[in-house]
C-alpha cells in the first residue's frame, strides 16, 4: 500500500512539474491525480495504517493538487487570449507613415513605434501613408496609400507635436511663412 502511495505522489509532483513546461492540461492532469493519491491515503488512514504520517501527506498532497488544479483552470481560461504586454494584438488594418523609402523595405512607424516593413503594391516614397495588411513575424508588411494624382502613394501630413515625423522642420516652416502679413 506505502509503494502505491509513493507512487502516486510521485506523480503528482511530476506532473505539476512538468506542467510549468507542458503547459495547463499537464496541471489538469497532476490535480486529478492528487485526487486519486488523496482518496488512496484515506483509505489507508481508514485500514488503521500510520494516521500520522497519512495526515501529514494527505494534507501536502491536498494543497498541491489544489494549487495545480488553480493553475490548470487559470491556464485554461486564458489560452488564447490577447495581451498589450506580450504584443500578441493584432496590427493588420493599423495606419502609419514610411520614414524612409520602401523599395519594398524599409522603416515605417505604426502606433507610436518603428516597425521593419515591406510593401507590398511597390515602392513608397518616404512620409507616405501606410496600412499594415500583416506582419511576418517582426516585420509588417504594408500597403501604400495612392497619391491624389494617382501617380503613388499619397504623403503624410505630420502629427501635431510629432517632432520625429518625416518633413516635420519643413511642415512647421511653411506654417511660419503663412502666418506672416
Amino acid at each position: 500500500m506505502w509503494v502505491i502511495a509513493g507512487v502516486l505522489l510521485g506523480l503528482v509532483v511530476l506532473a505539476a512539474i512538468l506542467g510549468f513546461h507542458a503547459g495547463p492540461h499537464v496541471h489538469l492532469a497532476a490535480g486529478l491525480l492528487g485526487v486519486v493519491a488523496a482518496v488512496w491515503l484515506v483509505v489507508m488512514v481508514v485500514t488503521g495504517r500510520s494516521v500520522a504520517v497519512l495526515s501529514f501527506l494527505l494534507a501536502l498532497d491536498l494543497v498541491l493538487s489544489a494549487g495545480t488544479g488553480i493553475l490548470a483552470w487559470r491556464g485554461l481560461r486564458a489560452r488564447g487570449a490577447t495581451t498589450v504586454g506580450h504584443r500578441l494584438l493584432s496590427l493588420d488594418g493599423a495606419e502609419g507613415v514610411a520614414l524612409g523609402p520602401l523599395d519594398p523595405e524599409g522603416i515605417v512607424r505604426v502606433g507610436g513605434e518603428d516597425w521593419s516593413a515591406v510593401s507590398l503594391n511597390g515602392p513608397v516614397p518616404a512620409g507616405r501613408r501606410v496600412q499594415v495588411i500583416g506582419a511576418d513575424r517582426v516585420r509588417l508588411e504594408v500597403w501604400g496609400e495612392e497619391a491624389d494624382d494617382g501617380t503613388g502613394p499619397a504623403p503624410l501630413a505630420p502629427a501635431a507635436g510629432d517632432p520625429q515625423a518625416p518633413g516635420a522642420d519643413a511642415a512647421a516652416g511653411s506654417d511660419q511663412e503663412r502666418q506672416r502679413p
